[in-house]
């Protein structure tokens, strides 16, 4: 069986090192393992998965083809340099974190250096729901062959580019869109709540756009996605206003998604909430507790 590593066992890593579990050999290694009071969280998921803890970062990377990086955006690059000097020819890192274009490139540049392929992944929905059927566009010098190699193993890939950054370009500019919808709801229905007007939005949003859910579940859905991923959001979205100001377009709409996807997080925890006590998720009932009127 191949032998696969993830560095970074989270939401995303922790589904796609579960599944492939039945098709390979997995490591996993995250620094929540250095931590006494996650260690024994992380132990458990493992367990739970079927795949291998390593003891160190050093020990994930030794025997593995396929290095997977499943990390937060303000953490990628760091982890490509931490890496370089223990991966090797014959390796392959796959970087699925969601960063600006000249990121994937400066890491793409380490890795390489370090005689290892370098796989620009750029993740085009949300991992949740299709789990190892969750598009992918990869580029890269051979990325067309890993494309073959990521299809045997059940994943939805697809050929982009032989060039590092064209797939990511497509993620960024994707994500101004879906995160901006995100930040959007949130804060349209934090104010008409506020003003006691919610149903009348919503059933005004419903009349002109009928097929998009405003009446059923999309409010939930969309505000639901920051309150529990927000952080990452904002971190990923200051990489899109990287991905913006490398081509000089001003990235105005972007940072005000910056703004509003970590503005919701900051006031849950000012609240002393965490997310899973706001479940199950009903967005009236959420923002009620994280926004009290007056």
């Amino acid at each position: 069986m191949i032998n696969i590593s993830f560095i970074g066992f989270g939401e995303a890593g922790g589904i796609l090192a579960r599944d492939l579990a039945a098709h390979a050999t997995v490591t996993v290694w995250d620094r929540k393992l250095l931590n006494a009071e996650t260690r024994q969280e992380m132990e458990q998921k493992a367990a739970a998965s079927g795949v291998r803890l390593a003891r160190s970062l050093d020990e994930a990377l030794q025997n593995a083809s396929l290095i997977f990086s499943t990390v937060t955006a303000s953490e990628a690059l760091n982890v490509a340099l931490t890496a370089a000097s223990n991966l090797k020819a014959g390796q392959t890192f796959l970087d699925l974190n969601s960063v600006a274009p000249a990121t994937k490139l400066a890491a793409a540049e380490i890795v390489e250096a370090a005689g290892a392929a370098y796989i620009d992944v750029a993740v085009m929905a949300p991992v949740p729901p299709q789990r190892l059927q969750t598009p992918l566009l990869l580029g890269g010098t051979t990325a067309e062959t890993i494309d073959g190699q990521l299809r045997e193993l059940g994943f939805n890939s697809q050929y982009r580019s032989r060039d590092v950054g064209e797939a990511s370009a497509i993620k960024m500019c994707r994500s101004v869109m879906i995160k901006g919808l995100e930040a959007l709801t949130t804060e349209c229905l934090s104010a008409a709540r506020q003003y006691g007007v919610e149903q009348a939005v919503l059933d005004s949003l419903h009349a002109s756009f009928p097929s998009l859910g405003w009446n059923t579940t999309l409010p939930d859905y969309l505000i639901s996605r920051v309150a529990e991923h927000g952080q990452r959001r904002a971190e990923e979205m200051r990489e899109v206003v990287q991905t913006l100001q490398d081509v000089n377009v001003s990235p105005a709409m972007s940072l005000g998604i910056v703004a509003t996807q970590q503005g919701l997080v900051d006031a849950i925890a000012l609240r002393g909430l965490h997310y899973q006590q706001l479940k199950p998720f009903v967005w009236q009932q959420a923002l009620e507790r994280i926004y009290p009127k007056e």
